[in-house]
């Protein structure tokens, strides 16, 4: 008798054939030396961060989420029927993988909790193999750094916040200074759910239809808690995907702004110093377009104003009376953008997803 994980090995070994198959046709080559990014946010890229030789040992499919906890190791979240998670060393080196009971590995958040860190991983329930695969409910697990389960968050109807019909599928999640979790429906319903640090639910806020088109989200695939201004006047910034911006809530899920992109399908938000780094999975880049995938990524960094202040991988921003003209990708070093792990010294960990199996890609920052 076929097993599941019989049935799920043969279809990513198919998806694994089709990928090879697309590297030999269409994967640029390797750079050297090349310097990408703009003003003051400039870096040397580093596609060998991560040793030659790792692969046989740590498969990957596709690289999603990264943070880095006290220590200095890096977790990183894939969907890899059995190397869900990876943990790297700061210089690249693999120094574990494990896990098996995320298909759809997909977010990560780091969590400290009176100086103890936490991993929350959000499973966004879809497992793909080359043009086909299932869909599934999603659900969020809290789990300490050797994996331990601490508890998990369901589908939403469990507790009254969605019907039995409605769709979810949770790209990643956010903790705010009281611990309250807030978990963005990305791939299913669209909604932001907020429940407590024990996971006790809250309330839903955000959505799609019905919304005002200007405050809407439109695949919600990222959020994260903005403490710049004191934890006192934290907010809730949610991606929207589709309609390039970010959406800015109070943290009871009250509209304050958008925080426009445009040309650029930025993920999640990284808030690190007074920036805000996202990886842009796609943009509107002519030729690249139009290639399989349309691996048109590239990256963005953005001030504590919401400017654009460095497109790394992507034309450089201008401005136009006030407004930002459409980004586009400018050199092929990303395939596919889809997160920005910020170091101490301020280097870049980018993740790929649907980037040939490859690992992640580090970004140097150079002196200003």
């Amino acid at each position: 008798m076929k097993t599941r994980r019989h049935f799920l090995f043969a279809g990513l070994s198919t998806a694994a054939a089709a990928t090879f198959t697309e590297t030999l046709r269409g994967a640029p080559d390797p750079k050297k030396d090349v310097v990408i990014g703009h003003g003051a946010f400039r870096y040397k890229v580093n596609k060998d961060w991560v040793p030659a030789g790792q692969g046989r040992h740590h498969p990957i499919l596709n690289c999603h989420e990264m943070v880095q906890v006290k220590d200095g190791r890096l977790f990183m979240i894939g969907d890899h029927w059995d190397n869900q998670m990876l943990v790297f060393k700061p210089d690249g080196t693999i120094l574990d993988s494990w896990g098996s009971v995320w298909p759809g590995g997909h977010g990560l958040t780091l969590s400290n909790e009176n100086g103890e860190e936490f991993l929350f991983v959000t499973d966004s329930g879809l497992w793909k193999s080359g043009s086909g695969g299932y869909r599934q409910t999603g659900r969020i697990t809290k789990i300490d750094l050797a994996g331990k389960e601490i508890f998990s968050i369901s589908h939403p109807m469990s507790v009254g916040a969605y019907e039995p019909d409605m769709v979810f599928n949770p790209t990643e999640t956010a903790i705010a200074p009281n611990g309250d979790i807030y978990v963005a429906d990305g791939y299913g319903s669209q909604f932001v759910l907020r429940y407590d640090a024990r996971g006790k639910f809250i309330q839903r806020f955000g959505g799609k239809e019905g919304m005002p088109a200007a405050q809407r989200l439109n695949n919600a695939h990222g959020v994260a808690i903005d403490t710049r201004n004191g934890a006192d006047k934290a907010t809730v910034i949610v991606t929207s995907r589709a309609d390039n911006c970010f959406q800015r809530f109070t943290l009871d899920g009250k509209f304050i702004e958008t925080i426009p992109v445009p040309g650029a399908m930025v993920c999640r938000p990284v808030i690190a110093g007074q920036e805000l780094y996202a990886g842009v999975c796609w943009s509107k880049t002519p030729d690249i377009n139009k290639l399989p995938q349309n691996p048109s990524g590239f990256t963005v960094v953005l001030d504590a104003a919401g400017k654009v202040v460095s497109a790394p991988g992507g034309t450089e921003p201008v401005y136009e009376d006030g407004k930002l003209k459409p980004l586009m990708q400018a050199e092929r070093i990303f395939d596919h953008g889809h997160d920005v792990c910020v170091l101490d010294n301020g280097d870049l960990i980018v993740c790929q997803w649907n980037a040939f199996q490859t690992y992640p890609v580090k970004l140097e920052k150079l002196a200003a």
